[in-house]
């Protein structure tokens, strides 16, 4: 049965003939399985059981049950979507589609269960890059599809989940199997109420959205700063600037061009980048902190929940964000020292207390390691 707003089945009349829309509530749902149901992946979920589709969440810390999820949209207002609760991936019913939401150091992890339907078409909305090249290694036969979501969300409790901007969803094929799927898929979302897009190549997809995520994210996670503090001290400015004209001229050496992602007009932010310092700063402090609705970047929020005296309890996605600039400025033949330190630092930190406390606060000092690194 598709999922209206009141739930609420149309039944034609005896002997009459079934209208489209009759039709269309009668049909059976897709089968979508969430596997990493935290804030994107429960959005994402609540989003497309709104449009009809039959939801199964994977959250291993949770028993199996029935319990709704309700989904706060961006305006405020309630809808309660039925899903289906599992703690084990193989505890799900064959899905139409798979979509993968865990942070990229569990993603190898999170997918080999799901190679008990293993030409079922994926779709991974991973931070950073290098997503799509894990899920093409580890469901060699399935129709891969990329996704970047632009629109923050968070869990309010496990029962709620909130869309807290305007944002969208980019979609691309990541492998030729998927490309009849795309528009279908970003027709469904957007019946849903998200702001959709479709753009031709999933590189230039994701590396558009790492810049995105790129911004205040390693430095506000060294420093304990919110980004729009970063943009306004000239000195943390520049250390922004060159981290991202290293990823663009990461891009370039790949062939790849910043693309528009929705409510993230990306070429625009390397426009604005690029103006003279004294010009462009107090544009991009204004624009970066009206960013993310308030939520602060990924790599500050995992560094804050690690204990006061104690290691992050899980490896930070640094290495997918810097760590790939880095990377792949190596194979690309361009120098990328700031992104390969940023990436060094936000482990160090993450790992080391003592180096956390160091570094919280004080600018000096993260300019002082860049400085002592060229």
């Amino acid at each position: 049965m598709r999922v209206s707003e009141t739930r609420t089945p149309i039944t034609p009349k005896p002997g009459g003939p079934i209208s489209t829309a009759s039709a269309a509530e009668l049909s059976p749902p897709k089968r979508v399985l969430v596997v990493g149901a935290g804030a994107v992946g429960s959005l994402l979920g609540a989003l497309l059981g709104s449009a009809g589709y039959d939801v199964t969440l994977v959250r291993i810390f949770e028993t199996d049950s029935e319990r709704p999820l309700v989904l706060i949209r961006a305006d405020g207002t309630r809808i309660t979507i039925p899903v289906h609760r599992v703690a084990h991936t193989t505890d799900a019913p064959t899905p139409d589609l798979i979509l993968v939401a865990v942070k990229m150091p569990a993603l190898r992890e999170a997918l080999a269960p799901t190679l008990r339907w293993p030409e079922v078409p994926t779709l991974t909305v991973e931070n950073g890059v290098g997503a799509e090249e894990i899920a093409a290694e580890v469901r060699p036969a399935a129709p891969m599809l990329a996704g970047s979501l632009t629109a923050p969300a968070r869990l309010v409790s496990e029962d709620e989940v909130q869309q807290m901007g305007r944002g969208g969803l980019a979609l691309a094929a990541a492998n030729d199997a998927a490309a009849p799927l795309v528009r279908g898929l970003l027709d469904d979302f957007g019946r849903a109420g998200l702001r959709v897009a479709q753009t031709p190549a999933a590189a230039s997809m994701k590396w558009s959205k790492l810049l995105a995520n790129l911004i205040a994210n390693a430095t506000g996670a060294i420093l304990d700063m919110d980004a729009e503090t970063i943009y306004r001290d000239p000195r943390l400015y520049e250390v922004e600037r060159r981290q991202l004209f290293e990823a663009i001229a990461v891009m370039a050496g790949q062939g790849l061009r910043p693309v528009a992602l929705p409510g993230a007009p990306i070429p625009w932010l390397v426009r604005g980048i690029r103006l003279p310092a004294w010009f462009g700063r107090p544009i991009m402090a204004r624009v970066v902190g009206g960013a993310r609705a308030g939520k602060s970047p990924s790599l500050r929020l995992h560094v804050q929940s690690a204990p006061p005296d104690g290691p992050s309890v899980e490896p930070t996605e640094v290495a997918w964000m810097n760590g790939a600039v880095a990377r792949a400025g190596e194979r690309a033949g361009v120098a990328t020292p700031v992104n390969a330190l940023l990436a060094a630092l936000v482990d160090e930190v993450a790992a080391d207390p003592q180096r956390r406390a160091w570094f919280r606060g004080h600018p000096e000092r993260l300019l002082a390691e860049l400085t002592g690194k060229q």
